[in-house]
């Protein structure tokens, strides 16, 4: 018996690291799960690979910043698995690292737009069906950045996208807390993804901002994580293990961040 039987789950950004990983772990726990990303065939092998597992799922090619494509990704989950438990809003992107006054404005804007933007459409639209529901659990990814460290240079727009989404997942896990449903986020450190290989940085090296960890990091694993140790923190959050934890922001980093 999986902690997860019968729930289903949307999983934006499900088609790679972090999304991955917790689609797959949600589904070896007994939910069917919607992949909700941008990249088609990534997002089919997953698909495919859950299916494998001999669990439900479906893919969605989604733009989390553009409402229509929201709405009805979400619709089309509901639609096809008849209701709505669990919302994990996952996607988004680091963007473009750079001095501010090189930061251009429509660069700080898809940052912004993926990433804080394409969580409220996420939970906009979904919180109808968690109501219908009797209740459900919000997820959302967040990070280090922005709300315990601030030391890579040129990270404003990502920083700002990453403490905005924490001051949004407080407010509505007051707000919907009388509706039964349960709002988190994981605030992953340093994970193996590919997401730092689609990063843009420019003359970051000018802002002075320097940061040197001492030799031998006494952070669990010297701070480095996989995919799997967000994942299993949002298998918790996701459970009726958390039934009672809500407006909490939990670090998944192995302590490194009490470093900075």
């Amino acid at each position: 018996m999986g902690m997860l039987d019968g729930k289903v789950a949307f999983i934006t950004g499900g088609a790679s690291g972090i999304g991955k990983g917790t689609a797959l772990r949600f589904a070896r726990e007994g939910a069917s799960v919607t992949i909700a990303d941008m990249q088609r065939a990534e997002g089919e092998e997953v698909r495919a690979e859950i299916e494998k597992l001999g669990a439900k799922a479906l893919f969605i090619e989604i733009d989390v910043a553009d409402a229509q494509s929201v709405e009805k990704a979400v619709n089309q989950t509901v639609e096809t698995f008849g209701k709505l438990d669990i919302v994990f809003a996952n996607a988004g992107i680091n963007g473009v690292w750079a001095p501010i006054e090189e930061l251009q404005p429509e660069e700080w804007d898809k940052t912004l737009g993926i990433n804080l933007k394409g969580t409220y459409l996420t939970v906009h639209f979904a919180v109808p069906h968690l109501k219908k529901n009797g209740g459900g659990s919000i997820i959302i990814t967040s990070s280090v950045n922005g709300n315990r460290t601030f030391s890579n240079p040129g990270a404003s727009a990502y920083s700002s996208s990453k403490a905005g989404q924490v001051a949004f997942m407080k407010m509505i896990a007051l707000e919907l807390g009388r509706h039964n449903i349960r709002a988190n986020a994981v605030c992953p450190g340093a994970i193996e993804t590919n997401i730092d290989a689609r990063t843009e940085k420019r003359d970051t090296d000018r802002i002075g901002i320097k940061v040197e960890m001492p030799e031998g990091s006494p952070a669990l694993h010297e701070g480095h994580g996989e995919p799997i140790d967000v994942a299993d923190t949002c298998l918790f959050l996701a459970s009726d293990l958390s039934r009672h934890v809500s407006g909490v922001d939990i670090y998944v980093d192995g302590g490194a961040s009490l470093l900075r």
